[in-house]
């Protein structure tokens, strides 16, 4: 079992910035790769980027191509979002996830933990 613990959300006008994290304890000595979705409110889960194992490759929605960065700290157990030039559409509920395999999936059933999630608010 892995448990992931978000962190970083909160309210922020367009054009600006937020850092999340997350944090994951259990069985972490497993290659997992991580990503993160968000759902808005009435809309499904959607993919927003994702790392593997080493951090040797990366994936990102059309959405936030350019905007965003994804890291991780293997030796810390932490991925990072680091999401700048933000729009009211980057509104939603941002969760961490992570998926025992080692390519990166964009799907949500693809990935087998995931937080609880942190509220992120883009105000226009």
């Amino acid at each position: 079992q892995v448990q992931l613990v978000e962190s970083g959300g909160g309210l922020v006008q367009a054009g600006g910035s937020l850092s999340l994290s997350c944090a994951a304890s259990g069985r972490t000595f497993n290659p997992y790769t991580m990503g993160w979705f968000r759902q808005a409110p009435g809309k499904e889960r959607e993919f927003v980027a994702a790392i593997t194992w080493r951090g040797l490759s990366r994936d990102y929605s059309d959405s936030v191509k350019g905007r965003f960065t994804i890291s991780r700290n293997v030796a810390a157990n932490t991925v990072y979002l680091q999401m700048n030039t933000l729009k009211p559409e980057d509104t939603g509920v941002y969760y961490c996830a992570a998926d025992r395999g080692t390519v990166i999936h964009t799907t949500t059933e693809d990935y087998d933990y995931w937080g609880q999630g942190t509220q992120v608010t883009v105000s226009s």
